[in-house]
């Protein structure tokens, strides 16, 4: 099983929500092949099957909060972070007509029920603007796209080394 696992969620149809997949196709030309770079519809089977037995999973998505769009944010669900077992774990905020039928929550809801989470979970978040059908991603989610990307390099490369 890998150490490591990159997972960028979204739909390349819905605007800003194409953000977690754009990410990965930038990772998977930059991360060592060992690291796996997965783009994710938003099932959360296939979620928990990405990241089961990895000892750092790194999940990329879109969210509406209500902050600017293109913020960054980053949120420890499993490790040392947070709470033990991601007890008590909220997402940020999703909107009501998400593309995305199951969120993340209900991902490590039910990793946490078949006892198949990583050891750490890692979830970064971009503000979206525009998830409207055929909509292009908005200039401030691209420029956070592109942030996002080194950021997650950054974080993954070093670990090479081990």
């Amino acid at each position: 099983m890998h150490e490591q696992v990159v997972i960028g969620i979204g739909n390349e149809l819905r605007g800003d929500d194409a953000a977690g997949l754009l990410v990965a196709r930038l990772l998977r030309d930059v991360l060592p092949p060992e690291v796996p770079v997965v783009e994710n519809g938003g099932d959360p089977a296939e979620l928990i099957e990405a990241w089961t037995g990895v000892g750092l999973a790194i999940v990329i998505d879109t969210v509406i909060s209500g902050t600017p769009p293109g913020t960054v944010r980053r949120c420890t669900v499993l490790g040392p972070a947070s709470p033990p077992g991601g007890a008590g774990w909220t997402p940020p905020a999703l909107p009501h007509g998400s593309s995305h039928a199951l969120g993340i929550a209900d991902a490590v809801a039910l990793g946490r029920i078949l006892h198949r989470l990583p050891r750490e979970l890692a979830l970064y978040t971009v503000e979206g603007a525009d998830f409207g059908l055929g909509a292009p991603v908005t200039p401030a989610v691209k420029h956070a796209i592109g942030r996002l990307t080194e950021t997650v390099a950054g974080l993954v490369r070093p670990k090479r080394a081990r």
